[in-house]
């Protein structure tokens, strides 16, 4: 790789993560630039999304119920087991994200946020991060140790791109977008079972703040 496309990368792999947390563009309206400039980079380097594991034609409808099961278990596990034993020997926190008033007793903001949670979590943030930030690293570090090393480091950029929702927000979301990445490995970098493991996962937690459970 080019010494001016790995800084290319860098700054871009910069823009993804920083520009969402000025507020520059309110409401989730950072998604369409950014994915705009992914698709550049791609282009730049003679590669489209399908390099990164997305496709209409890499979609497998057993990727539906995979991707949902292994959601409903990996929340099971985080609720029930991971943060109570944690929970043990460090204290967290309380962190005002807004989104409990904001949806709970309104079903019409409740379906909205559903909506942005399938489209800027489910779609947006696997195609972003665990498809092009996972694969620019991976190129940029290559040798023997490549994929480790950038599954660790996107797994650690998307735990901190979450820092706003707290020490346990953070905590969590290394850990779930460690699942989703390695769900994405495992099907062979098939971005569709990590996106709808991604969307199930928000839909879950949603609905269930929404019902007054989290």
């Amino acid at each position: 790789m080019r010494i001016n496309e790995i800084l290319l990368n860098i700054i871009t792999i910069s823009v993804i993560v920083i520009l969402p947390h000025t507020e520059l563009i309110p409401n989730f309206g950072y998604s369409v630039p950014i994915f705009v400039l992914v698709w550049l980079i791609l282009k730049y380097s003679n590669e489209t999304f399908s390099n990164i594991g997305f496709s209409l034609k890499q979609f497998k409808p057993k990727s539906i119920l995979i991707g949902s099961l292994v959601a409903l278990l990996t929340l099971s596990f985080m609720q029930l087991i991971f943060f109570p034993v944690l929970e043990n020997f460090v204290v967290f926190e309380d962190t005002e994200v807004g989104l409990h008033a904001f949806i709970k007793g309104n079903l019409g903001q409740y379906l909205i946020i559903i909506i942005m949670g399938w489209i800027v979590g489910g779609f947006y943030e696997e195609i972003v991060f665990h498809g092009f930030i996972f694969s620019r690293l991976e190129k940029m570090i290559k040798g023997k140790y490549a994929t480790t090393i950038a599954f660790i480091g996107t797994a650690t950029i998307f735990g901190a791109y979450h820092y706003q929702l707290g020490g346990a927000g953070l905590i969590n979301a290394l850990i779930v977008g460690a699942v989703y990445l390695g769900l994405f490995l495992f099907y062979k970098r098939n971005l569709w079972y990590s996106i709808f493991c991604h969307g199930a996962y928000n839909t879950i937690v949603i609905t269930l703040i929404y019902n007054g459970y989290i």
